[in-house]
């Protein structure tokens, strides 16, 4: 679970801090590709409320002109002729609405799925650029949550929110104008009302506001917690924990309720309101309207006219009011969203790079172009202005290394060791002496706070990050497998793989007896992490994906802890073909597969307390010879 430091994306504020600073860069990324587009949405949401009020504002034509003369003097032929070009020209500027809100609808999809693709994109270069800390400090359901829930509200206000506010506000002035022109009485009357709208609605937003923030966070929350128990279902079902895993459900739940149904509570309260007062309006201008008509020379069509225009003022207020909810939801998710795009990406200050090699006539190692099969660090020193070529060979050296995840509690002290190239090195000790942190520490997954790693000799802080993991194989206690075809599982470890190498590696790790015996062979289909296959055949795939990445080190982090004997023995003999001739690092979790080492390291707290063959610890009759015989020295 995070800790506490982790920051907004996991636990998010109330609500977003700077919400006018997260608009304008929603924004640039809208305009950024799509300006032009957004230029022409503008124009027909122009084009749509003018056409719009035309037919209103036709309204007070039609009756002063048309109806109210034909009434007052029914004995007189009427000339329709003026009135058929004016119904006519009302006709074709509401045609040039529909085209131009036709035109905005479908622009509003280019730019709205376009925005969503970017993020989406620059979302996941990101989290790949991210250290291995991050993920280990956020929950894989927080992180979704980014990836669905907010990206969704941010698609809900860049569609939805702002062309409907856009649309409100040009419609609300325009209306406006011509209430103003009509009836400044009235217009009156209609601005007290919205004004006592707005303060209703505002108080009812700003609650909302709130709980819509808190039901996004509770929504990642929950979806963290449904992720770990699809996950851990089998140890669920194990210790029988369904009822406990129901109880924690419900209560998580419980307060995602709570959120959720105020927050809805206050949001949905915000039509009936507007309504309500709306129609309040409507009818304190009726009434107005119709003493004016009496005493004053205000005709009957104007304030037809305005009763119309009077809807279509309080409308877009209210419109405007709900889409407020939206808004502030889609401020708090691109909270969330910039958190993860502002967290620091992984520094890599190494200029040693890792290239192909061959001998000169005079033995001197220089760099090519062609698979040679030979690797070679190119070391260039900047202050000389030379270049140097070192084998890649796998000598790797810890001298006084003191790390911690943390500067205030360090899990390493002074860990000094050499593995030489071929050398079995393997750790071995209580959980969480810090076996597996020495191996996150070779591949640079955390930085040191003291001491130095030296590879060939070279300080890891010199080698770019890239090509120091290429040259480290990994397999680990957990397998992780991807949706593809076992053949393309293997070939993770080295993209370029041939089929025969594929095959090649798998027959080093074992893996080839069990992959013939499938259906599809080596085309077989995996998904779900590899759910149909045992967990030792999941084990021998990643062995076999490290062995076709051929590297000259490997670590091997407990990679037969969760397998049986039997398998084991397969998954060994797999492993053993897979370390000869590499520097191996090796976790072990049953002591009778390290008995082969050359080394073996005994840890505690974070530090080597004994070290040399299986043969000298057990003379030794120390922590080591505990571990192994189960039986405590006096």
């Amino acid at each position: 679970m995070p800790g506490p430091g982790r920051n907004s994306l996991g636990r998010p504020g109330p609500k977003a801090k700077d919400p006018g600073k997260m608009f304008k860069r929603i924004m640039g990324y809208v305009l950024k590709t799509y300006y032009i587009h957004y230029a022409v949405v503008f124009v027909c949401i122009i084009i749509t409320v003018a056409s719009s009020l035309q037919g209103t504002l036709f309204m007070k034509e039609l009756i002063d002109k048309y109806i109210t003369p034909y009434l007052l003097n029914p004995n007189t032929l009427p000339d329709y002729g003026p009135l058929a070009r004016a119904i006519t020209r009302v006709a074709c500027f509401y045609a040039l609405g529909i085209v131009a809100n036709f035109t905005q609808q479908k622009l509003l999809i280019t730019i709205t799925q376009g925005t969503m693709q970017t993020l989406r994109n620059e979302l996941f270069e990101k989290m790949e650029k991210l250290p291995i800390r991050y993920f280990d400090t956020h929950t894989n359901g927080d992180i979704m949550s980014v990836y669905t829930n907010d990206i969704d509200t941010m698609r809900q206000m860049i569609s939805q929110s702002i062309p409907q506010c856009i649309n409100s506000v040009i419609t609300i002035i325009s209306v406006l104008i011509s209430m103003i022109v009509l009836s400044p009485v009235m217009t009156l009357v209609t601005i007290v009302m919205v004004g006592v709208m707005m303060f209703c609605t505002g108080f009812a937003a700003k609650n909302s506001g709130k709980h819509f923030a808190r039901q996004q966070k509770q929504l990642g929350t929950v979806n963290g917690f449904i992720e770990e128990m699809i996950t851990g279902q089998k140890v669920v079902k194990v210790f029988c924990h369904e009822e406990v895993g129901m109880q924690q459900f419900k209560e998580l739940n419980e307060e995602l309720f709570d959120a959720s149904s105020k927050a809805n509570t206050y949001a949905n309260a915000l039509g009936p309101i507007s309504a309500q007062l709306g129609n309040l309006s409507y009818v304190l201008c009726a009434i107005t309207g119709g003493i004016l008509a009496i005493k004053t020379p205000l005709t009957v069509g104007a304030v037809a006219s305005f009763l119309s225009l009077n809807r279509s003022f309080n409308m877009p207020i209210a419109q405007v009011a709900q889409q407020f909810n939206s808004i502030v939801m889609a401020m708090a998710g691109a909270e969330r969203i910039f958190a993860l795009m502002d967290e620091k990406p992984e520094t890599d200050e190494g200029y040693v790079t890792l290239v192909n090699a061959k001998k000169t006539f005079g033995g001197k190692l220089e760099e090519t172009s062609e698979h040679t099969g030979m690797w070679a660090w190119k070391h260039f020193h900047k202050a000389e202005g030379t270049t140097d070529y070192k084998p890649l060979e796998g000598n790797v050296v810890f001298d006084g290394v003191d790390f911690g995840y943390t500067d205030e509690k360090m899990v390493l002290h002074d860990i000094k060791l050499e593995a030489k190239p071929g050398q079995k090195i393997a750790f071995v000790g209580s959980t969480g002496a810090g076996k597996t942190t020495i191996t996150n520490l070779i591949n640079r997954f955390y930085d040191i706070q003291d001491g130095k790693i030296r590879y060939d000799g070279i300080n890891v802080n010199k080698i770019v990050k890239a090509d120091l993991r290429r040259s480290l194989g990994i397999v680990l206690q957990e397998t992780n497998l991807f949706t593809g075809t076992i053949a393309d599982n293997i070939r993770y470890g080295k993209l370029n793989a041939t089929d025969e190498e594929v095959v090649a590696a798998a027959k080093l790790a074992n893996a080839d007896e069990f992959i013939s015996k499938l259906p599809d062979g080596y085309n077989t289909m995996l998904t779900g992490n590899g759910a149909s296959l045992s967990q030792g055949q999941r084990q021998l795939l990643a062995i076999a994906r490290a062995a076709i990445a051929d590297p000259p080190v490997l670590i091997l982090d407990e990679a037969t802890s969760s397998i049986d004997t039997r398998t084991e023995r397969i998954v060994q003999e797999g492993m053993d073909k897979l370390m000869k001739g590499r520097t191996s690092f090796v976790i072990a979790h049953r002591l009778s597969t390290v008995r082969n080492a050359d080394c073996i390291m005994v840890m505690e707290q974070g530090r080597i307390i004994e070290r040399g063959t299986h043969d000298q610890l057990i003379d030794l009759k120390g922590r080591y010879y505990t571990l192994y015989t189960g039986n405590s020295i006096a």
